[in-house]
């Protein structure tokens, strides 16, 4: 949903205004020029402009749509394409914390429950921060310490909105380590009057930001987003020498592909034990 809305917005206020009196065939790469620079250009009142990023997205959306008509529609070529593109890829920067930063971290946020064990949550299990947010006491096997992914919680044009996850292959049961079990068994057992399918954690995302911060500024530990206690997640599996399969079946990615994208720089380097091996097997021989 949150997505289907990024889309409705660029269309309806950075692409309509520029060709809706137009047909697609009559839409040269030069039209599309004209309207990078308008783009490009744009500056709001405090000055700013788009980022090279957000530039890159909407260009990206009109090329989607040209290639669209390309694909079912009989548009002869998708002048988007021709005229080459704007902005910038997102610079993909990975950052974690290591087991022992994790651990400063948690007890400094250690006084406030709710901040507890949503962050214990994220680091032990990897979950998403919707996926988290979208929680109930339904979710938890405590006899077999697991949580059940189905769903995923956003806060849009002001609704509380529950969503399937991200991909097909995030709905998925994650195994607890057993000291994490007990420990949310016994904090859900202390919230009063909450139904089995109501939100464990009825927080917003800008409170586990703040929470965040003030958990970095008590700990001195660096500065991370909540999507890198994610990656901190993976990176201790790494270290703990679990495979790609493995972590890309407890993470729900759709394909291992992304696992290995994702993480591959933090797999060492097999090459010398790979040939240390070969050296014995020819020893044997």
């Amino acid at each position: 949903y949150n997505t289907w809305l990024t889309k409705k917005h660029i269309v309806e206020k950075k692409i309509l205004p520029y060709f809706s009196k137009k047909k697609l065939q009559e839409i040269k790469p030069s039209d599309i020029r004209q309207w990078q620079n308008t783009m490009m250009n744009y500056r709001n009142k405090q000055g700013e402009g788009y980022s090279q990023v957000y530039l890159k997205t909407i260009h990206n959306q009109l090329s989607a749509i040209l290639n669209h008509a390309v694909n079912f529609y009989d548009l002869k070529s998708n002048a988007a394409r021709k005229a080459g593109s704007m902005g910038k890829e997102r610079t993909k920067e990975m950052l974690f914390w290591t087991k022992e930063e994790y651990m400063k971290f948690i007890e400094a946020v250690a006084d406030k429950p709710i901040s507890f064990y949503a962050f214990e949550i994220l680091y032990w299990c990897g979950v998403r921060m919707g996926e988290l947010l979208a929680l109930t006491p339904a979710d938890f096997d405590f006899q077999a310490c697991t949580i059940r992914i189905n769903k995923s919680y956003q806060r849009l044009e002001g609704k509380d909105i529950i969503t399937d996850p991200k991909t097909v292959k995030s709905n998925r049961i994650i195994t607890m380590p057993e000291f994490l079990s007990e420990e949310l068994e016994a904090y859900i057992g202390m919230l009063y009057g909450l139904n089995e399918n109501d939100r464990i954690f009825q927080i917003s995302k800008s409170y586990l930001h703040h929470e965040m911060d003030r958990g970095v500024k008590l700990s001195g530990v660096k500065r991370i987003r909540i999507h890198d206690l994610r990656h901190s997640h993976a990176s201790l599996l790494v270290e703990m020498g679990f495979q790609p399969l493995a972590i890309a079946e407890r993470l729900g990615h759709e394909k291992i592909e992304t696992t290995l994208n994702t993480y591959s720089h933090l797999y060492p380097n097999k090459q010398a034990e790979l040939a240390a091996k070969l050296e014995i097997a020819n020893g044997e021989e």
